[in-house]
């Protein structure tokens, strides 16, 4: 699948609030929205990031991520990572990987970070093949008042070399 990438406009907004399908792949995706996702939710998280980013696919939005920590020089963290229902499967989360480039090339950072919830198999098993190792792991509240376990991943710039 060949992608295209280019910074978020407007008009995705509303694609992407169509993606995630229940309040679980909202809670993986932003941990602090309400399901289902509004424009206005992701409009604020969009102002409050940086290189909010969407994956294209023949002219279709089919992913989006951006970074809630961008240093120069140090860490980026990417965030809000979510794939079409439509394409999941089919290779699109590795604009991780365009991702991970922005943040070595934009901002010289050393290190890329990911952070991906136990009950996210897809994710715990992408990431790794993209390069990122657990380093630790944060308990956090989960849908309903349980108890989830984040784990936090990265990747630094010597990995690539």
């Amino acid at each position: 699948m060949k992608l295209n990438h280019r910074p978020v406009k407007a008009s995705d907004v509303k694609i992407i609030c169509g993606f995630p399908q229940n309040a679980q792949e909202l809670f993986f995706m932003f941990p602090k929205a309400h399901f289902p996702l509004t424009e206005t939710q992701l409009i604020t998280a969009i102002a409050q990031r940086f290189d909010s980013t969407v994956a294209e696919f023949n002219g279709t939005v089919v992913g989006f991520a951006n970074f809630y920590r961008a240093e120069r020089n140090g860490v980026c963290c990417i965030g809000n990572v979510i794939v079409s229902p439509s394409a999941r499967g089919e290779g699109v989360a590795t604009f991780i990987e365009t991702m991970t480039g922005l943040a070595f090339e934009r901002y010289g950072a050393n290190e890329v970070q990911i952070c991906c919830f136990n009950e996210n198999t897809a994710g715990l098993l992408l990431y790794p093949k993209l390069g990122f190792a657990p380093y630790a792991i944060e308990e956090r509240p989960s849908l309903g008042n349980g108890r989830s376990a984040l784990i936090h991943m990265t990747r630094s710039r010597s990995s690539t070399d």
